[in-house]
């Protein structure tokens, strides 16, 4: 689907809206700004999972960072349930691709560690809501252990439930599996929609690996190559729950190709490849 005719109002319903967004960089020494995104126009439903997909250096992480309101923006406007955004707020978390623990917290420490600094938990709610995330993404008997004791895909399990325990309204997540290996990359994807499912939270997933996007979300958003700007979504149609299987599908792979076609070609555009790359591997 063409995203350039996308409407510039934003919608009444949606949990997140961006309008006309522009970021620029200045580097030492240049006398023109580097254009990082240009007029993105969004909206994500309440309870929507959408990823973000594209070729490197489009913008992708660039934007959830303006989301996440740690970087400033230069032009447009954006909106969480009506309300402007300008900095951080208890309203959005973000997982991030690198767990990021603390390492002398143990797990129920780490996943505490959110609600303690946003103040609004009672020890008593910490405690509990701590132990029952604990359990849901498959830590319990863990909740003593240190980082260094937890392997990679345990670590990433710890740094959702953290970002979950504080209740936010939407979950922000920048390649988190990225530095995982393939397998377990697999199988914490099969994990996400399980706890999304229980949870419904709104998410913005930014990812390099289409099936991935294509797995886990309502809608996959392609980026164009800088300046970022929105080249297209698509609705991905098939029922939840998903099951790893669903990846062999014709179906699936037919929507892949659909959206890989797009990323190349912005891709060729931008000369980070030329013509003629494989398909089954993400820029």
């Amino acid at each position: 689907m063409d995203a350039a005719n996308a409407s510039t109002k934003p919608s009444r319903s949606a949990k997140l809206s961006a309008r006309h967004v522009a970021k620029h960089f200045w580097a030492s020494g240049e006398d023109t700004p580097l254009a990082a995104l240009s007029d993105i126009n969004l909206d994500i439903a309440d309870g929507e999972f959408v990823c973000i997909v594209g070729p490197s250096g489009c913008g992708k992480t660039t934007f959830l960072n303006i989301v996440a309101g740690l970087l400033p923006f230069d032009h447009g406007a954006i909106e969480i349930a009506g309300r402007s955004i300008s900095g951080p707020g208890q309203d959005r978390a973000m997982v991030f691709q690198q767990a990021r623990l603390l390492p002398w917290r143990t797990t129920f420490d780490n996943v505490t560690y959110g609600m303690q600094l946003h103040r609004r938990f009672t020890p008593a709610e910490m405690a509990a809501r701590a132990q029952g995330l604990i359990e849901l993404v498959g830590l319990k008997g863990f909740e003593r252990r240190f980082p260094a004791e937890l392997s990679g895909g345990m670590q990433q399990r710890v740094n959702l439930a953290r970002a979950l325990a504080t209740d936010p309204e939407i979950l922000l997540m920048d390649e988190p599996f990225a530095a995982l290996d393939a397998q377990t990359r697999e199988f914490m994807q099969a994990e996400l929609m399980r706890i999304w499912q229980e949870h419904s939270k709104t998410v913005l997933f930014v990812t390099h690996q289409i099936d991935e996007a294509v797995y886990l979300a309502d809608r996959v958003l392609v980026f164009g190559t800088r300046p970022g700007r929105l080249k297209a979504e698509f609705k991905v149609p098939f029922p939840r729950p998903r099951q790893l299987a669903i990846k062999r599908r014709p179906e699936f792979l037919a929507l892949l190709d659909d959206i890989w076609a797009l990323i190349e070609e912005e891709a060729e555009r931008a000369g980070l490849v030329r013509g003629g790359a494989d398909p089954a591997v993400t820029p």
